[in-house]
């Protein structure tokens, strides 16, 4: 398979605040970062370092006050807000910690939604390999109330995956699930990479989850301060608590 001529997303000198004069909050504080295809990144951070504020800029739901982000090479720091909803329709995966699935549509149907939202054929031979991958090829024609939250979780990367996006953000995805299950889930998402190419960039809390990641990336006061790789739960957890016992900034 080629290799893609542009990393998946890269951000450089990404700045982003909240409010003005003395109740200004500065959420990033210059984002330089390079993310390749086929790379799987987690993002910790202390509450109000920035997480939530990372990922809104780098999937395109919130615009930067200054600096360049590029997905797959194109900058999308100046598209238009018509231009943004088709890009993240086709180009970037969302998994959420609350699954967000249609309960009035079938497992399918909802991991053919994002081709369907974007106006493209709907691919069913590629949604039910990608539920067979999920281990829920049987599961189809069920809806979402009919399976338990882990199984939920499963259709919510199967649906993430279906358009090939250049990167599926994951936000908090195993934090509604029970240890057994958010293994499984973190299994999915590494398969994912290894098996499929995908590149995922996940935001969580937990240093269990982190340690699938290639890479962790530690953000406080809305900057990346520090980063371990392949890191086993233990070290990921010694340096949250090295980092947080820091005098910082507050940043949303």
């Amino acid at each position: 398979m080629d290799r893609p001529a542009h990393p998946a997303i890269e951000l450089h000198g990404v700045r982003r605040t909240h409010g003005r004069g003395d109740k200004a909050v500065h959420a990033l504080r210059g984002i330089d970062l390079v993310l390749s295809h086929g790379s799987f990144t987690a993002l910790m951070g202390p509450s109000g370092s920035g997480k939530s504020t990372f990922l809104q800029c780098a999937a395109g739901l919130d615009r930067p006050d200054a600096g360049e982000i590029r997905l797959g090479g194109e900058e999308i720091t100046r598209l238009s807000e018509n231009q943004l909803t088709k890009l993240r329709r086709s180009r970037i995966g969302f998994v959420f910690q609350s699954f967000n699935l249609l309960p009035s549509l079938t497992v399918e149907q909802n991991v053919l939604l994002p081709q369907r939202l974007a106006g493209n054929r709907q691919d069913r031979a590629r949604a039910r390999e990608l539920l067979t991958r999920v281990g829920l090829g049987e599961h189809g024609g069920r809806r979402p109330d009919q399976l338990s939250g882990g199984q939920q979780q499963r259709v919510a990367i199967a649906r993430a995956l279906i358009t090939r996006p250049d990167v599926v953000f994951a936000d908090e995805p195993t934090g509604a699930l029970d240890t057994h299950t958010a293994h499984e889930v973190l299994s999915l998402l590494r398969h994912a990479v290894d098996a499929l190419g995908a590149t995922v960039v996940m935001v969580t809390h937990d240093p269990v989850a982190a340690s699938a990641a290639d890479r962790v990336l530690f953000l406080v006061g809305g900057a990346i301060t520090d980063q371990l790789h392949h890191p086993d739960p233990q070290t990921v957890a010694n340096r949250m608590v090295a980092l947080t016992a820091r005098p910082v900034g507050v940043a949303a």
